[in-house]
């Protein structure tokens, strides 16, 4: 088997490639800096740039899957022009893709499977969302998933399935947002956001990389959440964290509008609460190793003297 993954020298990418090798799966990626193309004999790289639909086509030989996680971090100040690079970074990756297969035989391509984000679901406190209701789309990030999705399902145009995985808070000690959440709470300073009582669902990196691989050899079709089936709640998660850590709370929860001022839009990462439900990928028999929040924390962290 031989998986085609865009993103694959990201957080996310990076585990994912780590679980092909695992499961004696081949690996070809895609990059804009040729500088990182290396080729050996499970993992190869080739050029392209979504920005000007440029793609090297001799990525799809051999290939029986597709895992695309391409697009511009969202964990960095929106400004209008950085708005629109989150967006066409997106929506330029999975066109090109799609131009690029349009020229080649797929017919061995058994599975596609794109990134989502649970971003897309609105803001609430009492809600506990489920993939195949819509909901209005409300907000920045709501707006790009929709968008990303909706280029996502064009690839229903080909013979394959395709399926998109709706991702949560991704706990890794690697990069993302945890860290940017421990290294406060190590030196005493951290605290909940706003009320703290907005609902975060989670997903530990490693289970997320095996559903992304199960995606593709179970040849999902549709769309998936991949969040933990117990979400807590902002405030519980720092305290989690700092008992991880053995460390304390001892300053006030940190108000939302002090978050607005320091990040803008983007505080909305923060502030916003979306209680995710899991279901739909339990019922296909996906097994999660990390459901716990606690335990997923002390596998990263580990207890702390």
């Amino acid at each position: 088997m031989s998986v085609l993954i865009t993103g694959a020298t990201g957080l996310i990418g990076g585990e994912i490639v780590k679980e092909c090798h695992r499961n004696n799966i081949d690996v070809h990626y895609l990059t804009t800096s040729k500088n990182k193309i290396q080729s050996t004999p499970n993992f190869k790289g080739y050029y392209w740039n979504p920005d000007q639909n440029e793609i090297d086509l001799n990525c799809f030989e051999n290939v029986t899957a597709i895992i695309n996680l391409a697009g511009a971090t969202i964990s960095k100040r929106w400004t209008p022009d950085y708005k629109k690079k989150i967006l066409s970074s997106r929506v330029n990756s999975l066109r090109t893709l799609n131009n690029g297969l349009k020229k080649v035989d797929t017919s061995s391509i058994k599975s596609f499977v794109s990134a989502s984000a649970t971003g897309i679901y609105p803001d609430s406190i009492t809600n506990f969302y489920e993939e195949d209701v819509v909901y209005p789309v409300k907000g920045f990030l709501a707006e790009v998933v929709a968008a990303w999705e909706q280029e996502a399902n064009t690839f229903n145009n080909f013979n394959f399935s395709v399926a998109t995985i709706r991702i949560g808070l991704v706990m890794s000690d690697k990069g993302g947002a945890l860290p940017e959440m421990v290294k406060p709470i190590n030196l005493y300073a951290g605290a909940p956001f706003g009320s703290g009582q907005q609902w975060q669902s989670w997903i530990h990196i490693n289970d997320l990389a095996r559903i992304f691989i199960f995606a593709v050899t179970q040849e999902l079709n549709g769309v998936y959440n991949a969040v933990a089936s117990n979400p807590v709640t902002n405030e519980k998660l720092t305290k989690k964290v700092a008992e991880v850590l053995a460390k304390k709370i001892i300053i006030p929860n940190i108000p939302g509008f002090v978050l607005n001022l320091i990040l803008g839009e983007m505080s909305n990462l923060l502030l916003n609460s979306q209680r995710v439900s899991n279901k739909k990928i339990l019922e296909e028999g996906f097994v999660f190793e990390y459901q716990n929040v606690g335990n997923a924390l002390t596998s990263l962290y580990g207890k702390q003297d």
